[in-house]
This record gives structure tokens, C-alpha cells and sequence, in this order.
């Protein structure tokens, strides 16, 4: 005899009083944590448990009987279900407050180092637009709500391109407009989606992996450059002859299109590193500018996604970096991705030399140098704690500035390990998750102490927040 689960229960008039990880919102009731997404400080609300732990619980929002004076109103008719802009409940202003008091408390809890006074996060230039680059997925059966289920009037059978669904990886969220990038990638998408109803194009099926039409990118550039990548999936049948009318039938309507390409995929997953890219119309490339600087971005090129907010980093990490000036500086630049900060900096140093895992990029990286007459750049492809060696070191010299920016994982120990014994003037460590930065904190703390610590927003109406620190030799 199976015993029935106990229900989760209905807590009712709880007032959420914090913030916590990963946007989410918190209380408490009877001693215990109870973590509630789309809920802002000072609502007062019932909810609905969905998870319950000794330590903690999960719960999310049944009705909301007294808000928040903070709560404002999305702008944004997906919101809640997209799952993409979890804060545009809340104001911009107390988004950053919220992002720079998320910077402090990781790196005093977790880094336990000796800090200065924070410089004020530095808010994004624009809260709408904001991206040069989104990625949508295609579906044959899109993602319906509890509500839409129940709609008997309703159509379900409908194919979409949208978002994927946060933990169903199957699932597509149609979308008919976000705010996330220029208006006229909506329309772009859009047309893509009703063309290939209209003309009867099937849909991906990603669990059978069957149906033509799979994956939509649009980039754009603050070069008035849009490049769009359709993905594919042909069968046994064949789908090519399909794929270019779609392509002909984009390309009339959208001459804005400077560039757009196409691939046959037939992998199990979406990502296009290892696939042949084939250009239907125009260029293989869209051009960023940054000050004087020209940088190329393909299909497969990394290039931060708020250009404007990139300038901004970028300037904090210059000024870090050689203020005071250092005479004729060596500068190391780690995880350097593009090139894109090496680049930037150059101006400034004898020689940088950037290190990176994926060769394409630094391939990008050493095409930048060029395109801008830049000779005092090298560029390494490769794992970067079987790179950065002393034997690299004894090599190149060793440098007095070290830039380092790593994925959200951190630094790998023997990376750390080989910065303290190049034992240079300074670091400025750039960081996408403060948490891990506040790690490596506690390791460099042995030979270096934290002068300056700037968060940066750069993805407003979500939780994630840029920091960048410098250390200098103790």
C-alpha cells in the first residue's frame, strides 16, 4: 500500500521581506526560508508551497493582497512566464541597489578579504534594447499555460518560435514581441514563423528530431549591421528547396539584412560551433565599433550583448588597469575570448598577450589586431592552466598587469596558483558571478589586497551584475 503524500500547504498574508539568489524574493514563516520568484519586499501575499525542505521552502505567489510600494508595473506581456526578465516587476533604480548589495554580501561572505568602499554600480546606458543578439527556438507544438490548457476554444496543435521554457527543454515559449532588442528583430522573427506557416514548413520536433525549420539568430550592431542565421534540419526527403524560399522570401522583405546565413544541423542539440555556416545574402560578418576601433563578428564570434555597456566596462577595466601609469606595461589578458579588451587596451602597453580555450576566437582576436593596424598583440589558443605555465612566463616575461576574465566558474586553482607566482603590479579581475570571484579572492588575498571594487550592470531586469575589482601587491 503506497502512503498518499501529506499536501503542500497554503500559507496565507505572508510578507515577503528580502531578496535572495537567482532574483528571487524571500520570507519567513515559523523560522524557516521560504523563497518566492516574481515577489518584491513588502508585498503581502498568499502562496502556495511547491517544495518543502527542513531548512527551507518553495512557494510561488496564489494572489498578492497588499503590494509593494516598490512593485511597478512590466512592461512586457510575457513576463512571469518567459522566465527571461525576472526583475521587471521591480524599479530599475531598486534593481541596482538590489545588484550592488548582492556584490557586497558575496564578497564578504564568501571572500572574507579585507574590502574598500564600493564605487556605485554603474546603471546600463539604456533598460530596453539593450541586446545585439538573441537566439529562438522552433517548435511544432508550442508551450501552453495551465490556463490556455483548459481554453477549449483554443488551438493547441500550434507550432511557435520563442524562448525555451526554463526546465523543459522540449517546451517553446511563443513570442510575439520582447523588449530585449530592436524592434525590428520581432518583426523579423515573426515574418520567419508566419512565412513557413503559410507555406506549410514543418516545425522542429526535438524529442523525434523531425520537422525543417529549428533554430532562428538575429544580431545586430551599432554599425546599423543585422545578421540573421536560420538553422535547419533536412531529412531523407530533403527540405533545401524549402530552406531557400524561406531565405528568398526573408531576404525581399528585410533588405536591413546585411547578412544571412543558414545551416543544415542534424546534431540532437542547437549549438552551431562544430557546423558548416553557408551565407545566403551579403556578408559572413557584422562589424562592432568601440572608440576608434573596428571588431568583426561572425556567426560564431563571441562579442559582449549590450554594446553600449560593453564601452563602459571595458573603460573601468583601462583606467584600472594603468592608472597610476605604468611605464610601458606587459599585460597579460586571460579568458581573453575575441580579443575585444586586449585590443582596447593596447594603446596603453608595450605588448598584451591574450590567452583562450576556443581556438575560433582567438583566430577573431588575432583578425581584430589587424583590422585596426594593432602589432603589439599575441594570442594563444588553448586550456589555460596548460598554457599559462612558467615556462610560458620564462618565455613572453613576466607581466606587470594581468587581466583576467573568466566564465562563471572562476579561475581554475593552478591558473590562481601560476598569477601569484608572475607576482604582477596589479590584477583586475573582471567577474560575471561575483560569487566565484569572492573564492579566488581568498586565494590572491595571500600577496594581494582589493583597491577598488566596481559592479556594473549589464543585463538589467535580471538578477546578473558584472564586477570588476583591482588588487595590488601588498
Amino acid at each position: 500500500m503506497t502512503r498518499k503524500k501529506k499536501p503542500l500547504p497554503l500559507l496565507r498574508d505572508i510578507e515577503i521581506t528580502g531578496y535572495a539568489a537567482e532574483g528571487k524574493a524571500l520570507a519567513r514563516v515559523d523560522d524557516i526560508v521560504v523563497f518566492v520568484p516574481y515577489a518584491v519586499p513588502g508585498d503581502v501575499v498568499d502562496l502556495q508551497v511547491r517544495r518543502k525542505k527542513h531548512s527551507f521552502m518553495e512557494a510561488e505567489i496564489v494572489s498578492i493582497n497588499k503590494p509593494s510600494p516598490l512593485r511597478t508595473e512590466p512592461f512586457c506581456q510575457h513576463f512571469g512566464v518567459c522566465g527571461g526578465c525576472k526583475w521587471q516587476h521591480v524599479p530599475y533604480e531598486e534593481q541596482l541597489r538590489m545588484k550592488q548589495q548582492q556584490v557586497y554580501d558575496q564578497l564578504t561572505r564568501i571572500g572574507k578579504v579585507e574590502l574598500p568602499e564600493f564605487r556605485p554600480i554603474l546603471g546600463s546606458v539604456k533598460t530596453r534594447e539593450y541586446r545585439n543578439k538573441l537566439d529562438y527556438g522552433c517548435a511544432n507544438k508550442r508551450w501552453l499555460t495551465s490556463e490556455e490548457l483548459k481554453d477549449e476554444s483554443l488551438e493547441k496543435n500550434v507550432p511557435a518560435i520563442g524562448f525555451h521554457i526554463t526546465g523543459a527543454f522540449d517546451k517553446i515559449l511563443p513570442v510575439e514581441k520582447c523588449w530585449l532588442m530592436d524592434d525590428l528583430h520581432n518583426e523579423i522573427r515573426n515574418e520567419i514563423r508566419d512565412y513557413a506557416i503559410k507555406q506549410g514548413i514543418s516545425f522542429f520536433d526535438l524529442r523525434q528530431q523531425t520537422g525543417l525549420l529549428r533554430d532562428v539568430i538575429i544580431r545586430n550592431s551599432n554599425t546599423g549591421e543585422w545578421l540573421v542565421i536560420i538553422q535547419f534540419h533536412y531529412d531523407e526527403t530533403g527540405g533545401e528547396k524549402e530552406a531557400k524560399g524561406l531565405l528568398q522570401h526573408i531576404a525581399d522583405k528585410f533588405p536591413q539584412i546585411t547578412s544571412l546565413m543558414y545551416l543544415d544541423n542534424q546534431k540532437c542539440n542547437d549549438t552551431i560551433g562544430d557546423q558548416e555556416i553557408l551565407t545566403f545574402k551579403g556578408n559572413d560578418h557584422i562589424f562592432e565599433t568601440m572608440e576608434d576601433l573596428k571588431f568583426k563578428v561572425g556567426p560564431k564570434s563571441f562579442y559582449q550583448t549590450n554594446t553600449e555597456q560593453a564601452y563602459h566596462l571595458y573603460s573601468v577595466v583601462r583606467e584600472l588597469a594603468f592608472t597610476p601609469i605604468v611605464n610601458s606595461p606587459l599585460v597579460y589578458d586571460l579568458y581573453t575570448g575575441t580579443g575585444t579588451i586586449a585590443n582596447f587596451v593596447a594603446k596603453k602597453a608595450r605588448q598584451v598577450i591574450g590567452i583562450e580555450y576556443v581556438p575560433e576566437a582567438i583566430e577573431d582576436a588575432k583578425i581584430n589586431s589587424e583590422l585596426n593596424g594593432i602589432e603589439n598583440t599575441l594570442f594563444y589558443a588553448g586550456d589555460m592552466k596548460d598554457i599559462l605555465n612558467d615556462d610560458f612566463i620564462n618565455k613572453h616575461g613576466r607581466p606587470d598587469i594581468i587581466i583576467t576574465d573568466p566564465p562563471r566558474a572562476g579561475m581554475h586553482p593552478d591558473v590562481v596558483k601560476t598569477i601569484l607566482k608572475a607576482a604582477p603590479q596589479r590584477i583586475v579581475y573582471v567577474s560575471c558571478n561575483p560569487a566565484t570571484q569572492a573564492r579566488d579572492l581568498q586565494v590572491l588575498d595571500e600577496q594581494y589586497k582589493v583597491m577598488v571594487v566596481q559592479p556594473v550592470d549589464m543585463f538589467p531586469h535580471t538578477p546578473h551584475v558584472e564586477n570588476v575589482i583591482l588588487l595590488t601587491k601588498k
